[in-house]
């Protein structure tokens, strides 16, 4: 079968040839086909590794490979609100390991992520709670966030997140 010849399926597989079309002229079009597909469904399930290699004409190997290497793509759906927290330098410089540590031991029903820079380093420590990132965090505030987390934020698109100080 050619890629994208199949019109029906399922519609995680209509989902997901729709990425591929929105990027297949794309330099490198599995990440943000990766990232697409995660955004929508808060993982990617392994019911698109063979879809992506057939449109994309790719081993399953080449594309399970790319989602096992990046931290940022899950396997099954985060259990509750997910917390990431900046462990990179500039964040660890500004108390992220015990903001990390807090919520390891406060807050047992989220899903604790480490992440190693998001960019915003001038506001570290930076944590992203359901897909909202905010800056200057401290045990205190991380519980007023999560307090405060919306679920239907947690497959929000990158674009669509506010930087807060």
């Amino acid at each position: 079968m050619t890629p994208g010849a199949m019109a029906g399926g399922s519609p995680l597989e209509q989902r997901v040839r729709s990425a591929v079309a929105t990027h297949r002229g794309d330099r490198g079009a599995l990440l943000p086909i990766l990232h697409d597909i995660q955004a929508e469904f808060g993982y990617v399930d392994a019911a698109v590794v063979p879809i992506l290699a057939e449109e994309l004409n790719l081993s399953r190997a080449d594309v399970f490979g790319v989602i096992s290497f990046y931290d940022d793509f899950r396997d099954s759906p985060a259990a509750g609100t997910v917390v990431r927290v900046c462990r990179a330098e500039a964040c660890q410089a500004g108390g992220a390991e015990a903001v990390f540590e807090h919520a390891k031991q406060c807050h047992a029903t989220v899903t604790l992520e480490q992440v190693f820079c998001f960019g915003n380093c001038a506001l570290g420590p930076a944590v992203e709670v359901n897909g909202r990132l905010s800056g200057r965090v401290d045990a205190k505030r991380l519980d007023t966030l999560i307090a405060n987390a919306n679920p239907n934020d947690r497959n929000a698109s990158p674009n669509d997140r506010a930087v807060k100080a």
